[in-house]
């Protein structure tokens, strides 16, 4: 018998909209930091998105956020508490099914792979949040309720922004609910530098170059952060630790709440082979019908019994790339509509001619840091006041649903976890239980509590010192090592989200920027 974790996500559609609108703008406002995630209808052309130039690759995102559109968003809101355990996070989860009013591709591989993992196309066609890209079409992004809107309050909150390998999913934003995507890399680092003033943080980034794990798919590096957390508690480690509150629903609201299983870690003494294609990259061409075994929790168990030895873990990394996860493979059997499914063996790209591009940066060019290989492209040239009567209705809505007795871990005098008992899983009602778990709700809520977990690490680093404080007294950001660094797939490196002095924002952003902060800007 195994503890199976339920994850309230909140359905929203376009006829609850509406109702859920003021309680989703109290839980951005009122937010320690926000996590997003996306489902896309396709990426287009996969290998141009790993080109060796950035800009190479910027240009291909651009092409295919024109082209295709976001059919959901998962927003996760996450509030740390003060007056309760230190970190616990109150946690509000949205996953909204949305529609682009305009003409877009869907790919069909794309298709299968939603449909596999649960996606509703029907629901989406009925009920989906209608949106169009681009620019604001007269000022509906400010006086009205919708989608656009929606990210505009998120932009005035000023809250730290955390994805997961986020490239795509924030040029897609940009392009879906914010402007038309500025021609150069450096003027969309710019636009997002000025955008989320409190920063972005890429989880992906976190887990490879902070906490250094064996895999950094989303799926392992959640349960990593949870088992790595849930142990540290066990053993009375000193703290800090992760501890999460969610709300409890009633009447009408109840309706509106999915309730996902995510079963706690569980050895088994079973001889089960793991596949290593979906060991290294979490997904597998075979999906729910390959033979081997893609149980998250056994492929950490087994890269924690073999990192002591370094013979087997390079054993396992050739065995790895036998069973077909070169680069261009890789490329080839990736989902389509997803990002983080797109990773690259890092050895296999070691050892790949830079060219010019290993050149010093420009000063016009987006910074990209992290080592020996850090990579540039040709030069680059320059180019709804909240009401009150919105707070204090969705203020109600919060504070009469709080329930603060469920959390991921427990301990005496702590918050307890929300359990219920399910009988262990064949291999492929496994893989049939964390398919359907996948949905942009609970990817960006895995997202959040990797980006959460990892700044107890940094916090407990820093215990020793002045926590949080700069020499002149001024608050540090969270993992300032990792402020505004987003992942780059097969590179050693990070871009840099900056405004260079030699670059200047795009004209329909300075244009929003006027709208939305006023004359606070």
């Amino acid at each position: 018998m195994t503890s199976t974790l339920m994850v309230p996500v909140i359905d929203v559609r376009n006829d609850n909209f509406n109702e859920l609108w003021p309680a989703m703008v109290v839980a951005i406002k009122t937010s320690t930091f926000v996590a997003l995630d996306t489902e896309l209808s396709g990426l287009g052309n996969r290998k141009a998105l790993l080109a060796e130039f950035i800009e190479d690759r910027y240009r291909a995102i651009c092409h295919a956020a024109r082209s295709r559109s976001i059919i959901s968003l998962g927003i996760a809101c996450y509030k740390k508490m003060d007056q309760k355990v230190p970190e616990t996070y109150q946690v509000q989860l949205y996953n909204l099914t949305l529609l682009c009013s305009e003409e877009y591709t869907i790919e069909p591989q794309s298709v299968r792979f939603l449909v596999e993992h649960g996606f509703d196309f029907n629901k989406q066609c009925s009920h989906g949040i209608p949106y169009c890209k681009g620019n604001n079409k007269g000022g509906a992004d400010y006086n009205a309720v919708n989608i656009r809107a929606l990210f505009t309050e998120l932009l005035r909150a000023r809250k730290p922004l955390v994805l997961h390998n986020g490239l795509v999913d924030i040029a897609f934003l940009y392009q879906s609910f914010y402007a038309h995507l500025p021609e150069r890399l450096a003027t969309f680092t710019a636009d997002l530098s000025e955008m989320f003033p409190a920063g972005i943080y890429d989880t992906k980034y976190i887990t490879e170059f902070e906490l250094r794990f064996a895999a950094s798919y989303l799926e392992y590096a959640y349960k990593k952060c949870k088992l790595d957390n849930s142990r540290s508690i066990a053993a009375g480690a000193a703290g800090p630790h992760v501890y999460l509150d969610f709300c409890q629903f009633f009447g009408l609201m109840s309706a509106y709440v999915d309730y996902i299983p995510c079963s706690a870690a569980a050895t088994s003494d079973a001889q089960t082979e793991v596949c290593q294609r979906f060991s290294a990259f979490g997904w597998c061409p075979k999906g729910t019908q390959c033979p081997l075994s893609h149980d998250t929790d056994l492929i950490i168990f087994e890269d924690e019994k073999n990192s002591h030895n370094k013979k087997k873990k390079r054993k396992r990394q050739k065995e790895k790339k036998s069973a077909g996860v070169a680069d261009e493979d890789a490329v080839d059997g990736a989902p389509e509509n997803k990002m983080p499914h797109m990773d690259v063996d890092p050895e296999e790209m070691s050892g790949v001619q830079q060219g010019p591009a290993a050149e010093s940066c420009s000063p016009c060019m987006p910074q990209l840091e992290g080592g020996e290989n850090s990579q540039t492209n040709e030069e680059l040239e320059g180019k709804k006041t909240e009401t009150e009567h919105t707070l204090s209705a969705a203020t109600a809505v919060i504070n009469n649903n709080t329930n603060t007795n469920i959390a991921v871990e427990s301990r005496a005098g702590g918050p307890k976890e929300r359990v219920s008992d399910v009988p262990a899983e064949s291999n492929n009602q496994k893989k049939k239980e964390e398919a359907g778990t996948h949905r942009a709700g609970f990817d960006a809520f895995m997202t959040g509590y990797i980006f959460a977990y990892s700044c107890t690490l940094w916090k407990t680093e820093k215990a020793e010192q002045a926590a949080g404080q700069t020499e002149n007294g001024e608050e540090e950001p969270w993992l300032p090592t990792c402020l505004n660094k987003v992942y780059l797939s097969g590179k050693t490196t990070a871009l840099n989200v900056v405004k260079s002095t030699f670059t200047k924002s795009s004209k329909a952003h300075m244009l929003k920027m006027e709208m939305v902060w006023g004359a606070q800007k």
